[in-house]
């Protein structure tokens, strides 16, 4: 199937559509353009990509050995919707434009969802994604191929026999192995029957032809893993919480055999993350600088108003820099009707050495950004410290009565699984 084709049912399905989003188009960025401009945060740039459908969400990006960037994400109705389909945007090397988004997977009244991107070894573009008819429990995992860097795919195929399994984190190739991870649901909501959600990691041998299934003890509530490789024997998961207070991490050898996750010193609330390892060995985090109340056992949600990226030196122990690129004193007004929301972001590092990053805009539009390492370590956050952040958090566990921080008072977005 050529990317270039877009399938009459969806386009049926957008028509349909038109009437019940006239108002929330009203509201959409102007700059929805996809032009890559000066940021109005000195020494980044910016663009937002070409809405065809008035949602979208859920981004992941892939650097190409050439140069090029793709980058994919799901465009339908609000969240869960029939009719979501995946598309798939290019920013080709030196381009200032990122191009229109494609549909390369769409299957009539089924969501099609949390897309995710990965280059194998042999040069095939792999992208996976999530399919469901409305109970999560049932929900499919597809992969599409491409052999020639993203300009065409291959139809869906399903890719384990299990239902239930959910994705969005992309694959790392660790000891000539493939990890795949993901997710059980218990279904309900990010915070119904949320805790008994469970992650494991699909483990190939043979290149996706057959999976084995490892399990991560204690991930109860613990989902979306983040997997960076450390060295040849040595790996780090990062973890979202569905208790909305910490971002979780464990550890392997082996890409089988996980630790129990243990809290880092960065907060989460309840929604995605995504870290990445940079050719210096650094790592780098995108993620909510923002927690919920503390209760144990309890599944939360927080406030998706602040969007930070960090920098660590020793193997995500310590996070010294952190700097926003999103908060409500440097963001966009908010228009009537938009949704204060930044979310499910993506970053990655290309061949010469930028960093980019990619996230959800109010649920309207995708926004990107590029900037050096350097850019960050020169920013601040309006969110939590890692150097007091664990303090107050036992603190507030010891005294459920505490006010909260300023930056949990914001209004709270409900999101996505």
């Amino acid at each position: 199937m050529s990317s270039k084709i877009i399938h009459l049912g969806f386009v049926m399905a957008l028509c349909s559509l038109a009437g019940l989003y006239a108002v929330r188009a009203e509201s959409a960025y102007k700059l929805s353009d996809g032009i890559v401009r000066p940021s109005a945060q000195k020494g980044a740039k910016e663009a937002y990509l070409e809405m065809i459908v008035n949602s979208n969400h859920a981004a992941n990006l892939l650097a190409l050995h050439n140069g090029d960037l793709l980058l994919t994400y799901y465009s339908g109705i609000y969240e869960r919707g029939a009719d979501e389909s995946i598309v798939v945007s290019r920013l080709s090397k030196g381009a200032s434009k990122w191009t229109t988004p494609i549909v390369v997977s769409h299957h009539a009244d089924w969501a099609n969802q949390n897309p995710l991107l990965f280059l194998a070894p042999g040069g095939t573009v792999w992208l996976f994604h999530t399919t469901q008819h409305g109970d999560q429990q049932k929900d499919i995992v597809y992969a599409l191929k491409s052999t020639d860097q993203g300009h065409t795919w291959s139809e869906p195929t399903t890719v384990f026999p299990q239902l239930g399994l959910y994705t969005r984190q992309p694959l790392v190739v660790f000891q000539k192995q493939w990890l795949f991870p993901v997710y059980h649901s218990a279904g309900g909501s990010i915070t119904s029957n949320a805790q008994k959600d469970h992650s494991y990691v699909e483990v190939s041998a043979d290149s996706g032809a057959t999976w084995k299934e490892c399990d991560v003890p204690g991930s109860g509530g613990f989902v979306q893993m983040s997997i960076v490789p450390l060295s040849q024997d040595h790996l780090i998961g990062f973890f979202r919480s569905r208790y909305a207070d910490w971002i979780y991490k464990s550890e392997s050898s082996d890409g089988c055999t996980w630790t129990t996750p243990q809290a880092t010193q960065l907060p989460n609330n309840n929604a995605s993350i995504q870290v990445t390892r940079l050719k210096n060995g650094r790592l780098v985090m995108i993620f909510n600088n923002t927690q919920a109340e503390l209760k144990p056992e309890h599944a939360d949600t927080g406030s998706r108003r602040i969007l930070s990226i960090a920098i660590s030196e020793d193997g995500g122990k310590t996070w010294p820099w952190i700097r926003d690129l999103e908060n409500p004193s440097i963001s966009q007004p908010i228009l009537p009707l938009e949704d204060a929301e930044y979310s499910y972001p993506s970053v990655a590092q290309s061949v010469d050495g930028m960093i980019h990053v990619a996230y959800t805009f109010r649920r309207q539009t995708i926004k990107y950004m590029t900037f050096t390492e350097e850019w960050i370590r020169h920013g601040s956050t309006m969110g939590g410290k890692p150097e007091d952040a664990h303090h107050e958090g036992v603190a507030r566990l010891n005294n459920p009565t505490q006010v909260k921080p300023a930056a949990e008072l914001w209004a709270l977005s409900l999101g996505s699984f």
